[in-house]
Parts: structure tokens; C-alpha cells; sequence
């Protein structure tokens, strides 16, 4: 299974694309700018979306996409999300103000989109994937995603601030690798903290929650573009004293265009 980082920054700037991660040809975990670097006919065979949340930042390219390839689709694109998140969407995108309700057009017997309830702990197979639908701690409703491939669980924290939960259930998988948010440095703790956001000490804080006998690539994704720098910085100093210096964590930072293996 191969999983495409279309886009993975906090907001937009020259080479930066929100949240947005391709599954092989025909998943999308949510539905940021990165979706942009898609061509048609690549954006043409995405016949599901799941989405973490309703913030813009992770919505943003869905109704553009769907205006680009829904003329050209046989069968309607299929939108999971929580019912919280698919209600925001109809009441505040696609309600014929914003956008047109792709739900109801060209007909209501044959939409351009449905939509798809999930509720958090729900196990999705999807176009021959399963999918687990992870806790996650935001200022609205929210969820993370854990996918698996041939060699164990690709596992998305969406946006997040601390989380017990979500390690109480991914400490009982095999996980291969683990993409999570840092959004703001350390001298925006409290923005962060009531943002329900990372910082690099909350961060190490909920890394120490990954058993000492386990060792996976953590990929940092969700920096804003002017702190990436320092964000990164602050986790390398902090990321030697979270567990043993015998078994470091082995931290990354997640790119756009990156394509990950499992």
C-alpha cells in the first residue's frame, strides 16, 4: 500500500499544502490544498474521501475537486465523515450559498455526492482497505485514522491536542509508522493548548506514551509554514529526553509529495 503526502502544513504559503493524503488511487484522508497538485484524471478516480474534521484547512479543495471530475464520474463520490462533520458541511459549504449542493444535483436520485456516517472506533473496509477510525481531541468534533498495509498500521493522529485514548488503542496495534501534528513552537504552548494543538512539549509528553520495546518512524506534520524551523528544532532538544537514549524516537518531518511505503 502506498500512501502520497499531497499536503501536510498547518496553513498555505509558497510550496505549502494543507492536509490532504492520497491511498493508492481511490482514498482520500482528508481534503486540503494538497489535493491541487493532483491532475484530472488522477482527482477522477478518487471514489472516496474520509475526513477528520470540518476545518477548513482539511475541507478546503473538496467542493473544488468535485466541481472539476463529477461531470465526468459514473457513480457519485462517496464523503465519510462524523455526522457532526458531514451536518457542518451541508449547513456551511455546500448549502447553495458557498457552494452547490453536490448532493442533491444533477438529481437526487443520482448526486454527485453522498455522504457516509462513521462513528470514532467504527473498522471501515474501503475499496479493499481497512480503515480504523482513531480518537482525536479538538475544538470540534474530530477523529484520527489508522490504515493498514502489508507490514502493519499507517496511523494518522488529525488535529489533536493530548490524547490518551488515541495510545490506549494504538499501542494495541502493529504499527508501522505514525504521522501526528505539531502545530505550534513552544512559545505558542498556550495558544496550542486552547487550540486543542500540539507543541513540542506536549508533543515528547504524548510520545512517552509508545512502549520503550517499540521503535517506528514518527512523522511531524501540521507545522505552521513560519515555525517549521523552530518547531523542528524544539522537538530534536526535547526528543532525546522523552525515553531512553538507547532507543530514541526516530523523528521525521513530513513533506509534501513524500509517498510512504507499507
Amino acid at each position: 500500500m502506498k500512501v502520497r503526502v499531497l499536503g501536510c502544513s498547518g496553513a498555505i504559503a509558497k510550496d505549502c499544502r494543507t492536509t490532504s493524503f492520497l491511498i493508492g488511487d481511490s482514498i482520500l484522508l482528508d481534503a486540503g490544498t494538497g489535493v491541487g497538485d493532483l491532475t484530472l484524471e488522477e482527482m477522477g478516480k478518487i471514489d472516496h474521501v474520509l475526513l477528520t474534521h470540518s476545518h477548513l484547512d482539511h475541507i478546503a479543495a473538496l467542493p473544488l475537486m468535485l466541481d472539476a471530475v463529477s461531470s465526468q464520474r459514473r457513480h457519485p463520490v462517496q464523503v465519510h465523515a462524523l455526522a457532526p462533520t458531514i451536518s457542518a458541511l451541508q449547513t456551511h459549504v455546500f448549502n447553495n450559498v458557498i457552494w452547490p449542493d453536490f448532493s442533491a444535483i444533477p438529481s437526487a436520485a443520482s448526486p454527485f455526492l453522498q455522504y457516509q456516517a462513521f462513528v470514532c472506533g467504527d473498522v471501515l473496509s474501503i475499496a479493499g482497505v481497512r480503515i480504523e477510525v482513531l480518537p482525536a481531541h479538538h475544538t470540534v468534533p474530530a477523529v484520527g485514522f489508522a490504515v493498514l498495509g502489508d507490514t502493519g498500521w499507517w496511523v494518522f493522529s488529525g488535529d489533536t491536542g493530548r490524547n490518551p485514548t488515541f495510545w490506549a488503542r494504538i499501542n494495541t496495534l502493529k504499527v508501522a509508522c505514525l504521522v501526528i501534528e505539531t502545530a505550534f513552537s513552544n512559545r505558542e504552548r498556550e495558544l496550542a493548548r486552547r487550540s486543542l494543538h500540539l507543541s513540542p512539549e506536549t508533543l515528547a509528553q504524548e510520545l512517552a506514551n509508545i512502549p520503550l520495546a517499540e521503535r517506528y518512524p514518527v512523522y511531524i506534520t501540521h507545522t505552521k509554514p513560519s515555525e517549521t524551523a523552530l518547531i523542528m528544532d524544539e522537538i530534536r532538544r526535547l526528543d532525546c529526553t522523552s525515553v531512553s537514549h538507547h532507543n530514541p524516537h526516530d523523528v521525521r518531518w513530513l513533506l509534501a509529495g513524500q509517498t510512504i511505503e507499507l
